[in-house]
């Protein structure tokens, strides 16, 4: 993370149109790449219809996650793939996570995102021509607009009653533990629910945070650079295209980041967000 001044963009907000600072995300989107498009069609809840069609040319790395094709699909798989009929279109992405600097794993991730649009056929054909491609992120995202971030929490294990829910301490006098809870719930029913506070597996959760405003998307660094004085804390140097967004998200460096489009954002159009500056200072004081 770093800080920025900006203009701020909150019309309700006391400080409106003047320069505020405030708190930034920097988020590494290195292209992801589309490995196969899917077919689904309605018949008692979502079905592939006709299965899915490979690139022609996958990256080597993705074996490591699953079995790749043994023979590449040909023309007729092809032509029989866009006869086929269906409702909804996806296409399977992968992460190429030797694009990133320090990333400790060389086996990427694989997805699923759907291909939004009212005709089929054009989402079909607009499918297939990204099929075996590069998707960079500044190609669907624009500056200032909204959108919900879906990461993994840091886990910090197996917590305690007060650490994990924040309850009240038993008094100085109590006769067993202080960091305890004093009830685990009436007699009846007779069994303890799962709203009663106890002890458990504390983070490494799912999340989504709504309405995070992306400030600016940047695709090469060259042009527009990040970098700070001996790289940013536990991750080092952006060497792909990045985003800025507004505050902070889930989960530790380097960690595996979605975006989606809003799903609970009732405002007006979002306008591009106005910098005055953005810190590229040391955070370890070098």
């Amino acid at each position: 993370m770093t800080h920025a001044f900006i203009v701020d963009f909150r019309k309700r907000s006391t400080t409106a149109g003047q320069e505020v600072a405030v708190p930034v995300t920097v988020l590494e989107t290195p292209p992801l790449r589309v490995a196969a498009v899917r077919l689904y069609a309605s018949s008692n809840g979502a079905r592939s219809v006709s299965g899915e069609l490979w690139a022609s040319e996958l990256l080597p790395q993705l074996g490591r996650r699953i079995p790749l094709p043994k023979t590449p699909p040909g023309t007729a798989e092809r032509e029989a793939f866009q006869r086929a009929p269906g409702e909804e279109v996806t296409v399977l992405v992968q992460t190429q996570p030797h694009l990133v600097s320090g990333v400790p794993s060389k086996t990427p991730d694989l997805f699923e995102v759907r291909v939004s649009g009212e005709d089929f056929a054009e989402r079909r054909d607009w499918a297939l021509a990204l099929l075996g491609k590069e998707v960079h992120f500044e190609d669907f995202a624009r500056e200032g607009e909204m959108v919900d971030v879906v990461a993994v929490t840091k886990g910090k294990g197996f917590q305690g009653h007060i650490r994990r829910f924040h309850v009240k301490l038993q008094p100085r006098k109590n006769s067993k533990h202080r960091r305890m809870i004093g009830t685990l719930g009436p007699h009846n029913p007779s069994y303890v629910t799962f709203r009663i506070p106890q002890a458990g597996q504390m983070g490494y959760h799912r999340r989504t945070e709504f309405n995070k405003r992306l400030l600016k998307v940047v695709r090469d660094p060259k042009t527009d650079p990040i970098q700070v004085a001996g790289g940013f804390l536990h991750y080092g140097e952006v060497r792909n295209g990045y985003a800025l967004l507004h505050g902070s998200i889930p989960g530790p460096a380097k960690r595996l980041v979605r975006l989606r489009l809003p799903m609970r954002f009732r405002g007006g159009p979002q306008e591009k967000v106005e910098f005055r500056y953005r810190s590229v200072h040391s955070k370890q004081g070098v």
